[in-house]
């Protein structure tokens, strides 16, 4: 356990290292190399920390910027704003961490869409959306706790494709599609609350037959 531990620290340590060598040398082993003679480590360690290729140099990648998300944005930093600002700097601080990575974040992408690496990717698209919602204050335990999820994954793993190949200045056109796509999903959100009411609030059939044969006098 205590190995398992030191190693995922490790990984957490070189995983911003290996992101920016990934542009020269991609998601292979010769970053993984440049990242250990930069961060002062073991080489022979730091092999063995990713023996699983490119995937595993990703998945400390993603878990670093969790990590530093939660540092950055406690949920109780976030608890005043409203819940659609909650997300976006969650979603912003993420965009932020991958700036001058964009070379990366491509080759990522690449990898994480081979066939043989998709259930992977998903899992952890869906960790890090579960940290946003976490962060955010949801404590949903019914289905809302899985659709919630599945639709900050969604917009997050778009808006990730789009920053991927955004130039516009200081990545303004990334904010404005990220900020439509939220605005998309609050008024989803809004109309799913109108219809899932509380049956006491919503219109009954069987209430107004029963007010037609017994009037109340």
């Amino acid at each position: 356990m205590t190995q398992d531990i030191s190693l995922q620290a490790l990984r957490l340590r070189l995983a911003p290292a290996i992101a920016d060598s990934v542009a020269f040398d991609g998601w292979k082993d010769a970053a993984v190399m440049a990242a250990a003679l930069s961060e002062g480590v073991d080489p022979a360690l730091a092999r063995f920390a990713f023996q699983d290729g490119a995937m595993s140099m990703i998945a400390a990648w993603i878990a670093r910027i969790d990590a530093d998300m939660a540092a950055a944005l406690p949920a109780v930093q976030l608890s005043n704003l409203p819940i659609r600002e909650r997300i976006r700097r969650l979603v912003q601080f993420r965009l932020d961490a991958l700036v001058g990575r964009e070379e990366a974040l491509r080759r990522a992408l690449a990898i994480m869409a081979m066939p043989q690496n998709v259930p992977a990717a998903t899992r952890l698209g869906w960790s890090s959306a579960d940290a946003m919602w976490r962060l955010a204050g949801d404590t949903a335990t019914d289905y809302n706790h899985y659709t919630k999820r599945i639709t900050l994954g969604s917009i997050y793993a778009a808006t990730l494709a789009f920053f991927a190949q955004d130039t516009s200045e200081d990545h303004a056109d990334t904010r404005a599609f990220l900020d439509r796509r939220i605005e998309n999903v609050m008024q989803f959100e809004k109309a799913k609350a109108k219809v899932l009411k509380p049956r006491d609030e919503t219109f009954s059939l069987s209430r107004l037959l029963g007010r037609l044969r017994y009037p109340a006098v």
